[in-house]
Order: C-alpha cells, then sequence, then structure tokens
C-alpha cells in the first residue's frame, strides 16, 4: 500500500492522461464485443461532442489542479478533517475511508444537488442528454459542471482531510468507474447486481440515464453503491426497459450538437415528467 500511496503522490500528468485515454480505448473495444444495446449510429460522429466535452473537462481540472494539491498539503501539515481526527488505523484502511468519503462529496453529494437545484439541473442536462449512452458519455459534461463538481471535489479535500495521494488515487478510480459504468456493456445480470452490492455497476447507473422519473433522480453514485442504498435513492429496472435521455428535451440532433448544448444551461426551464410505471 505504501507503494501505491507513493506512487500517486507524485503521479506525471502523462500517466494520468494514460489513465484516461487507456480506458477509454478499452471500453470503447469491449463495446464492440458485448454491446448492451446494437446502437445504429455512427460511433465516431457520436462520439465528437463527448469528446470535446471530455477534452473541457480536462482543461479545467488540470487549470485548477494547484488549488486541490494546495488544499490536500494544508490539511495534511495542520492534521485537519475526518480521517485525520480518527484514531490511528491501518494505512490500507485510512487510504479505502478517504476515497469512500471523497466519493460522496465529489460524486454523490454534487449529483444530488444538481438534480435537485433547477439551475444546476439545466447544466446537468447535457450529460443526461445522450441518447445513446456509451463509454464516451462519461465525460460528457458542460464546462460549468466541470468547475461545479471541482468545487465539491476541493471541499471535500478540506472535510475529509485526505493528502494529495487519495486525492489522485480519487481521481483516477472516479475516471476508470464512471468509463465503466457508462459503457455500453452487457455483463450477465446476476454479476451486475452482485457488483451492484458494493460498488455501482453498469445497470445500476444506466438506469439513471432513463428518460423519465423518478429514474432519472435514482442512482446518483459514482464507485460505490453504498452512498444510493443508505440516503434511499437507489432503484433498480430492468435493462430491457432503458430508453436514454430526458422526456422534455427529446430532440436527438440538437441534442448532439455542441454549439446548442454550450447553450442549453440557458434555456429555459421544462420539468421532467414523472413516470406511473415504477418497477419494484
Amino acid at each position: 500500500m505504501e507503494t501505491i500511496i507513493s506512487y500517486f503522490e507524485t503521479i506525471p500528468s502523462l500517466h494520468r492522461s494514460l489513465i484516461l485515454v487507456g480506458g477509454l480505448t478499452f471500453f470503447w473495444l469491449l463495446e464492440s464485443g458485448l454491446p448492451l444495446f446494437k446502437f445504429k449510429y455512427n460511433k465516431w460522429q457520436h462520439a465528437i461532442p463527448n469528446l470535446f466535452f471530455t477534452l473541457t473537462t480536462v482543461v479545467i481540472n488540470f487549470a485548477l489542479a494547484f488549488l486541490l494539491l494546495g488544499a490536500a498539503d494544508w490539511v495534511k501539515v495542520n492534521d485537519f478533517g475526518i480521517i485525520n481526527w480518527l484514531p490511528d488505523m491501518p494505512l490500507g484502511l485510512y487510504a479505502f475511508l478517504g476515497v469512500l468519503l471523497l466519493d460522496f462529496f465529489g460524486a454523490y453529494l454534487a449529483h444530488f444537488v444538481e438534480h435537485k437545484v433547477k439551475p444546476l439541473w439545466m447544466v446537468h442536462l447535457v450529460h443526461h442528454t445522450d441518447h445513446k449512452v456509451d463509454t464516451t458519455t462519461a465525460n460528457r459534461h458542460h464546462p460549468i459542471e466541470s468547475l461545479i463538481r471541482f468545487v465539491f471535489t476541493l471541499v471535500g479535500v478540506f472535510v475529509v482531510g485526505t493528502p494529495i495521494a487519495l486525492v489522485m488515487i480519487y481521481q483516477a478510480m472516479s475516471l476508470i468507474f464512471t468509463q465503466f459504468t457508462h459503457a455500453n456493456i452487457k455483463m450477465p445480470k446476476g454479476l451486475d447486481k452482485a457488483l451492484s452490492c458494493v460498488i455501482v455497476s453498469p445497470d445500476m447507473h444506466k438506469i439513471h440515464h432513463h428518460y423519465r422519473l423518478p429514474y432519472t433522480d435514482s442512482n446518483y453514485g459514482n464507485i460505490f453503491s453504498i452512498w444510493d442504498r443508505m440516503f434511499g435513492t437507489f432503484l433498480y429496472m430492468e435493462r430491457e426497459k432503458l430508453v436514454y435521455g430526458v422526456d422534455v428535451f427529446p430532440d436527438e440532433v440538437k441534442n448532439s450538437n455542441i454549439k446548442d448544448l454550450l447553450k442549453q444551461p440557458f434555456e429555459v426551464y421544462e420539468k421532467p415528467t414523472l413516470s406511473a410505471d415504477l418497477e419494484n
């Protein structure tokens, strides 16, 4: 564990980029062999807006990385934050708790708030209006959302008290998991359900991308499924019934245009429709 911590304390930017590109490439290829849905689309054409927003996310995160580094150094020097106030524990447990709690603040809480606050939902809508969810959808976030997510992660570093190594481990895991859970891959249902007891599985997250409420407002987690189960936001439905998108924003052409997507947060709010077809 000490070796892993030491590596992530000074992980080169090139290695972080390789995690992004390597994960995207791996799941892109896996989708071709084990597709959940056989989409009739030009995969590269579909990927263009998603990769554009992936790039803007990367630029924003790299540009603001010094703030995370400063925060992580400060909590370490001042012995500040939840995991630093707990009794001494093995390094592995310390790292696990740090990543687990960062997953709450940086992913679950941020995601939940984005769904509940109307202006933030209009920003987050860019992610939800992809009608053909695949691994490139993972980082399809409006630049404003990238900033919002960054702020939540920064707050998480202060509250949790994570040193930079744990921040980098969390970000690497978060990146791989979001590519994994959005990937258009078909896993055995039994395996997917078993995984969802501990981590967010592909089927679990794709329910969140169903086009109607209440499913859209469920399964907010990114790495660990404990938060959805703990706070009552976990829902299940059969994968065969999934329809991607958002019911009140059905224009797939507009929802695939970069210019329109950049303007999306400033459009008129339209209340999503509550479905009566809630699965048990």
